[in-house]
């Protein structure tokens, strides 16, 4: 258990480094033009500065531009082929968008500051800390902290901003993950995680995180 827990924190780290290194090379995105979209088209869903007000559709706010543009490019299709993360309004909503929109669009969401939520279980708090902090050695499941930080801010290029989403988005995308009816993590990351964690333990260090700052 413990060899497999050392071999998924190297994989992390291996990826960081890869993340890392694409980062640098990616040109940067233009706040002011990606405001012009937003306001336009996204904000309907995700607020007008990436504040989202339903837990349905994420807090954009704050978040690392490097993941915007991922999750962007995963929603859009290409060359006939099924988008790498299904979503019936996703998919459609940024069919029209190239990478230099894609950008500035992140770029803009990036440059915002978030809302956070608040954790709201008290029953579930001291668990879901423990599960952040330290994941579950006996069954291989690594701190979430390892890679998205104490706070949850993440590090930029490499792992998101976790900290303050709703509690609700963040449970339904890791059993989305452990379902694998999402699977656009590189190299089965949260998949890896998230198939080692029940409903309560889920919901548990959902809730803790959003009251993560």
């Amino acid at each position: 258990m413990q060899r497999s827990l050392f071999a998924l924190l190297c994989m992390l780290t291996a990826f960081g480094v890869q993340a890392s290194d694409a980062a640098k090379a990616a040109p940067k995105g233009d706040a002011g033009r990606g405001q012009t979209v937003a306001s336009a088209v996204c904000g309907a869903c995700h607020g007008a500065d990436g504040n989202s007000q339903l837990a349905v559709n994420p807090k954009l706010a704050g978040q690392h531009p490097e993941y915007l543009v991922k999750q962007m490019k995963n929603f859009k299709a290409a060359d006939g082929k099924q988008p790498e993360r299904v979503n019936a309004v996703m998919n459609g909503m940024i069919a029209a968008y190239d990478d230099g929109q894609m950008r500035d669009i992140a770029a803009y969401f990036s440059s915002q500051k978030q809302k956070g939520e608040t954790a709201k279980n008290r029953e579930t708090i001291e668990i879901g800390q423990k599960l952040y902090r330290g994941g579950d050695q006996a069954k291989g499941l690594p701190a979430c902290a390892a890679c998205h930080g104490p706070a949850g801010a993440g590090i930029p290029a490499q792992y998101p901003r976790i900290g303050g989403q709703f509690a609700e988005y963040t449970e339904s995308q890791l059993k989305a993950f452990r379902d694998g009816a999402r699977a656009n993590d590189p190299n089965k990351m949260m998949r890896m995680v998230a198939i080692k964690m029940t409903d309560a333990e889920i919901k548990a260090v959902s809730d803790y995180i959003a009251g993560l700052r």
